[in-house]
């Protein structure tokens, strides 16, 4: 396990053996035991550093603790969201949901276009994922659909697939929107759309802040098939009339659960008033709490409810971990000392302020990590420079918030880094999804302080998990 000590002057207060992967112990090193008074055990009772560490059993479902002791000011209740859940799917949730089970096996056998199906193979992709065998199909039947799937599963490429199947090609008029939270995300569809699109000749066209409102305009005019975008920006283009809603049959929402939050909920209404009335709907996120459905119901015609529980909103193939720094000011020497000893491919680390990014940013480089940093506060064009260097490789670290933690998919990474833990335990999934995409294998790792106790028991509460103290052969799983 790993052991905490109290620093004498600035040294490190760990040393991790390069070479055994195991943890060099110093002699005056105190153990210490995550959520002591949760089991009951003084953490300074042996001097022994293989005492026993947190063990599973201290947040397994059916230990006393989950029964009883909740850590104070612990925020997420799990009756109250799972009773609001089967109060929304049961009370009239026959007459408002259409019924379809079909599953596909292989793309060939969804009836696909034989020049989608060579962008889709091109693309990379063998076999369905699990959404992807139950949920392209329904969408390219015109049917409207709510998905929610995890994180790295292709919920992009299913309604990519869904929306190019469908399009006239001869006619060159926007025929789908489909609105995300961020740019990035954003542009990443636009990507996705393009690349599995190639073969058909689509036009896609991202609409987004922070870019040329005159050069929107210009490439809307000229005529593309998709428009995918930012709400204010599309909401702007539409009250502009320079993009024609006219021949937009189809409307597609991702990352749902942020679009609707109370944000973007007035905007989305805006723009949905400005399209045809007879649209399909396509919602679609890794997380669905019970005040976005709601809410789809207002626009939507009998959906294909195709939904996993929460406890089933797992990241197969994804290892957790947690380090218990105890103190805030003792997560740096940390993290230097994990970059020294592992071998990363690439690796994302979360903060939670903006602040922070540009902090820690210049904390790694005067030690001299090589790390890019992207946030908010940054412009546009800033942003996707340095996306830009993360994705080919050329930059190994990216430092960032949760702007990024939805919809980045960057193939290589490997490592995702919680130096905070994040406010909300639903964004927990959208962060760690960033790395074992697509069934590769990956490592999240979660910095605890004492400060941090509630939300790790909430994050694992919240989706039914245990996450274990990080081992001294981390290098191994990597």
């Amino acid at each position: 396990m790993w052991i905490a000590r109290k620093e004498k002057e600035r040294e490190p207060w760990f040393h991790l053996s390069l070479h055994s992967h195991s943890l060099q112990h110093r002699q005056n090193a105190l153990p210490f035991v995550i959520f002591p008074r949760l089991r009951g055990v003084d953490p300074r009772s042996s001097g022994n550093p293989n005492s026993t560490p947190f063990t599973n059993t201290a947040f397994s479902p059916s230990s006393q603790v989950m029964a009883g002791i909740v850590p104070e000011g612990s925020q997420f209740d799990a009756r109250q969201y799972d009773a609001k859940m089967n109060d929304l799917l049961s009370s009239d949730g026959q007459d408002f949901f259409t019924f379809y089970d079909e599953v596909y096996d292989s793309f060939d056998a969804m009836g696909l276009q034989e020049n989608l199906l060579r962008g889709i193979y091109a693309y990379g992709f063998e076999k369905p994922s699990a959404i992807q065998q139950r949920g392209i199909v329904p969408f390219c039947k015109g049917l409207d659909v709510i998905q929610q799937a995890q994180s790295g599963t292709g919920k992009t490429a299913t309604f990519c697939s869904g929306i190019l199947q469908q399009l006239d090609y001869s006619l060159t008029q926007c025929q789908a929107l489909v609105l995300a939270p961020t740019r990035e995300l954003a542009q990443q569809i636009e990507k996705v759309m393009r690349a599995l699109g190639d073969y058909l000749g689509v036009k896609v066209h991202a609409c987004v802040g922070g870019t040329s409102v005159r050069e929107d305009q210009r490439i809307l005019s000229s005529g593309v098939h998709v428009v995918v975008g930012t709400p204010g920006r599309v909401f702007d283009m539409l009250r502009r009339q320079s993009l024609q809603p006219d021949y937009i049959k189809m409307f597609v929402l991702d990352e749902a659960d942020e679009m609707l939050s109370r944000g973007f909920k007035d905007q989305i209404y805006d723009i949905f008033q400005l399209l045809p009335s007879k649209i399909q709907v396509g919602v679609f996120s890794a997380t669905m709490p019970p005040e976005a459905l709601e809410i789809t119901r207002k626009f939507m015609n009998k959906p294909v409810r195709i939904l996993v529980k929460r406890d089933e909103l797992t990241l197969e193939g994804i290892k957790q971990f947690y380090v218990n720094v105890e103190k805030e000011d003792w997560k740096l020497d940390t993290l230097c000392d994990l970059y020294e000893t592992l071998a990363i491919t690439q690796s994302v680390i979360f903060v939670n302020t903006r602040r922070k990014v540009d902090w820690l940013t210049d904390k790694m480089r005067s030690r001299d990590h090589t790390v890019s940093a992207t946030h908010g506060d940054m412009d546009q064009n800033t942003r996707d420079i340095i996306m830009r260097e993360f994705r080919s490789g050329s930059s190994r670290v990216l430092i960032t918030t949760d702007l990024l933690a939805r919809g980045i998919d960057v193939q290589q990474v490997s490592l995702v880094i919680n130096y905070d833990l994040p406010t909300q335990p639903e964004n927990y999934l959208h962060r760690i999804g960033r790395s074992g995409r697509f069934g590769r294998k990956g490592v999240a790792i979660n910095f605890v302080t004492t400060d941090d106790e509630k939300m790790l028991f909430d994050i694992q509460k919240f989706y039914n998990v245990v996450i274990e103290e990080l081992p001294s052969n981390v290098a191994e799983l990597l």
